[in-house]
C-alpha cells in the first residue's frame, strides 16, 4: 500500500518540489539583497537601539530615515508577500482535495478495497504519507519565509505581529498547511468530485482564516492599554513592534474624542499662533492619548496558540474523513 501510494503521487511530489526550488531561486537573491541593504544602512543597530525607551532623539530620527529609505526600496515586496500567503491553500487544493475525491470520481477505490486492503488501512496510509510530506514542506516553508521576511518586519512599525508578516513566518504556516490539506481531504469524502471539493476547500480555508485572524487573534490574551500626554517636546510613544488594535484621544473622564489618531502639542498647550492646541477637537485640560495593543513579546505565544488551533482542526477533519471513508459505497 505504501508503494502504491508513492507511485500514485510521485509526479505530484516531483512537481511540488520543483515549484519550491523555483520559488527559492527567486526569493533567495531578493532576501540576500534586502539583508545587504539593511546592513549597509546601519539598520541592524537601529533595530536594537529603538527597542530601548531612552534612545536619543537624533538616533531615532536617523534610524527612522534609514527605515524610510529601506521601505521605499523594498516596499513593493509586500505584493509578493500577499501571494506567498496563498501557498498553504494551494497545497490543500492540489494535495488534499484530490486525495479521496479523484479516487471515488474515477472509481479506482473499488479496485483497491477489493484487493485485501481495508478502508481504514487505505485511509491511514494515504493520509499519513501525504500528511508527512506536507509537514516537511510546511516546515521548510516556515523557516524560509522567516528568514526572507525578517528585514521587512524589522522596518515595519507593527513588527512581527503585523498583518501578513505574522502569517508568513514562524510555525503558523505548519498549522495553515495541515489544516488546508485536511480540509481538502474531508471535502473530497463529502462531495466525492474533485472540482467541487477544491471549491469547498478554497472557500472554507479563506473563511476560517479570516475568522481566526479578525475575531480570535486579537483576543488570544487580554490586550494592554497605554496612555501618554498630549503635551511634550519629545517624540510620541510609538511602541515599535507592538500590534496597535485601536487608539485615540480621550478626555480626562475617558470619553473618546477622536479615534484612530494621536496628537502632540508643544509644552504649554498652545501653538505658534497662540491658539490652544486641540481646541477644535473639544479637548479638555488633562486630555491624553490612548492605545489598546498587544505587546511585541507575545509573538511566539500567539504563534503557538494559532498553530495549535489549526492543527486541532486538521486532526478533527482527518478523523471525520476516516469515518466518511467507511461509508463510501
Amino acid at each position: 500500500m505504501i508503494w502504491l501510494t508513492w507511485r500514485q503521487h510521485r509526479k505530484q511530489a516531483l512537481y511540488t518540489l520543483l515549484a519550491f526550488v523555483a520559488l527559492a531561486a527567486l526569493l533567495v537573491p531578493i532576501g540576500l539583497a534586502m539583508r545587504s541593504t539593511f546592513s549597509d544602512l546601519g539598520l541592524t543597530d537601529c533595530a536594537s537601539q529603538l527597542a530601548r525607551a531612552d534612545v536619543a532623539q537624533t538616533t531615532r530620527e536617523t534610524c527612522d530615515a534609514g527605515f524610510h529609505r529601506f521601505s521605499n526600496q523594498y516596499g513593493s515586496l509586500n505584493l509578493i508577500a500577499v501571494l506567498l500567503i496563498t501557498l498553504p491553500v494551494l497545497i490543500g487544493l492540489f494535495w488534499g482535495a484530490p486525495l479521496v475525491a479523484r479516487e471515488v470520481e474515477q472509481g479506482t477505490h473499488r479496485f483497491v478495497w477489493t484487493q485485501g486492503v481495508g478502508r481504514n488501512r487505505w485511509a491511514l496510509v494515504k493520509f499519513g504519507m501525504v500528511g508527512g510530506t506536507v509537514l516537511l514542506l510546511s516546515i521548510g516553508y516556515g523557516l524560509g519565509m522567516s528568514w526572507w521576511v525578517e528585514p521587512l518586519t524589522q522596518t515595519a512599525q507593527e513588527g512581527r505581529l503585523g498583518v501578513i508578516v505574522f502569517d508568513l513566518q514562524g510555525i503558523v504556516p505548519i498549522g495553515y498547511t495541515l489544516f488546508a490539506v485536511a480540509l481538502g481531504i474531508f471535502a473530497g469524502t463529502v462531495w466525492k468530485r474533485m472540482l467541487p471539493a477544491m471549491g469547498i476547500t478554497l472557500a472554507g480555508f479563506i473563511g476560517v482564516r479570516a475568522a481566526v485572524e479578525l475575531l480570535a487573534r486579537p483576543h488570544y490574551q487580554a490586550p494592554r492599554t497605554r496612555t501618554f500626554p498630549i503635551e511634550g517636546d519629545g517624540p510620541l510613544a510609538d511602541g515599535r513592534g507592538d500590534w496597535i488594535l485601536t487608539q485615540g484621544i480621550r478626555n480626562p473622564d475617558g470619553t473618546m474624542i477622536a479615534e484612530d489618531t494621536r496628537i502632540q502639542c508643544p509644552s504649554g498647550g498652545k501653538g505658534p499662533d497662540g491658539r490652544v492646541c486641540g481646541a477644535e477637537l473639544g479637548l479638555e485640560p488633562g486630555a491624553y492619548n490612548w492605545q489598546l495593543y498587544q505587546p511585541a513579546d507575545r509573538f511566539w505565544l500567539f504563534q503557538s496558540i494559532e498553530t495549535g488551533v489549526f492543527v486541532a482542526l486538521a486532526v478533527l477533519l482527518l478523523y471525520l474523513a476516516v469515518r466518511r471513508v467507511r461509508r463510501i459505497a
